[in-house]
């Protein structure tokens, strides 16, 4: 059941992003031609207005079909056709290559309506005619553009940021200053720390909860002292120094959270913005960290991401519902990376071709989106490595 509920929920936060490109698209004034969770050949599908809707037989991720992504050049019909066809229809060709070269946009769509009855049929075809309609994204004003691709990932973080205020509101976890478990081989457990220590001073401060962790990175491995309470007696340990792991100074401990009342709906959403804020900050630096080849043991497939999410949905619906919105979270950031396919790529590309003045042909984004689907494959070989084999490969 718990892997069921992991797909499930991969799938919702496919669908809802998905549905953010496909509404923005349509409030824009550009109108989706498919609208698809899964890839592959459709299971299922239907046809209404313009838009085809369907699930694809393969249930990994989804997408929408906004018409004309790209400038359509010279040629691009042609290169799909097999020899003998361009000879037959070289001179249809022709005229269909020369008003696209002359920017003759609706001369160019009747020389395409001349040629569907033969060739209507191919992919191509349909590309092209949808890269000639009115309504293709690459002819849209620049901030439409960007209202279109930018409203995914925003879908996945104003989700997040609702959901977790929801989650708040109904219960709040707090951090307490008593250890709940500490690592063998840590630096604590040498210093003979132990379960149900309550922590009053770190390096002669004294400190609330939420502090101790920061106090502690301080210290940045010189000697320090813990000053703490155990069976109602303040006993001084150490000193002890925190070892470097993963970017931060850490001695091996971890507090007990405790789950309390609900907050009220602007603390709720104050804590919601700040959790959302130190994902998106943690987000980043691992980014930054695997850039230079640090922490790619941390690197998880949707392997690993339904296991997460199936452990979760085990442990109790507040978990599950709290490892979903990290999950959008992440979905709507790492669609933000300025590589295409993703949606960050093609914010990119509308901004240099603002700047430009012209828009790129196909052949340049296919050549950009071989850097983006050549991370992919790297980011998949580690997340698949570390879930299989686990992070030490």
């Amino acid at each position: 059941m718990g892997v069921i509920a992991g797909i499930v929920g991969i799938a919702v936060l496919v669908m809802i992003h998905e549905a953010g490109h496909f509404f923005a698209a349509r409030a824009v004034g550009m109108t989706p031609r498919k609208f698809y969770l899964g890839f592959g050949p459709p299971i299922v599908k239907t046809v209404r207005g313009q838009v085809e809707y369907g699930i694809g037989s393969i249930p990994l991720g989804g997408y929408v079909k906004i018409p004309g992504m790209n400038r359509p050049s010279p040629g691009d019909l042609a290169a799909t056709l097999r020899p003998e066809e361009r000879e037959k229809y070289r001179a249809e060709l022709a005229r269909l290559d020369y008003a696209i070269e002359r920017e003759d946009w609706v001369g160019a769509r009747a020389e395409l309506q001349a040629l569907k009855p033969v060739l209507g049929g191919s992919r191509m075809a349909q590309e092209l005619e949808w890269s000639l309609a009115p309504d293709a994204y690459w002819r849209q004003a620049t901030w439409r553009r960007l209202t279109a691709i930018f409203a995914g990932p925003a879908v996945n973080l104003v989700f997040a940021i609702v959901l977790f205020t929801a989650l708040f509101m109904v219960a709040a976890e707090r951090n307490t200053n008593v250890i709940g478990r500490v690592l063998p081989g840590s630096p604590a457990a040498a210093a003979h720390l132990r379960p149900g220590d309550r922590i009053l001073e770190v390096d002669g401060v004294a400190t609330k909860p939420k502090q101790i962790p920061k106090l502690i990175r301080a210290t940045k491995g010189h000697p320090f002292q813990l000053v703490v309470r155990r069976d109602g007696k303040r006993l001084v340990i150490g000193p002890l120094r925190a070892r470097e792991d993963h970017g931060a100074f850490r001695i091996g401990i971890a507090t007990e959270i405790r789950t309390g009342p609900g907050e009220s709906l602007p603390t709720a959403a104050r804590d919601s913005l700040k959790l959302t804020w130190d994902v998106t900050a943690g987000t980043v630096r691992g980014i930054g960290h695997l850039a230079v080849g640090r922490d790619t043991n941390q690197v998880s497939s949707t392997v690993g991401i339904v296991r997460v999410s199936s452990q979760a949905w085990r442990q109790g619906l507040r978990d599950f519902l709290y490892v979903f919105g990290i999950i959008s979270l992440a979905l709507g950031l790492l669609n933000l990376l300025p590589v295409l396919p993703l949606d960050g790529g093609h914010i990119v590309m509308a901004l240099v071709e603002k700047v430009r003045g012209r828009t790129f042909p196909q052949a340049v984004y296919v050549r950009y989106s071989v850097v983006g689907l050549s991370l992919f494959a790297v980011l998949m070989y580690l997340g698949l490595r570390n879930d299989l084999f686990g992070g030490g490969g």
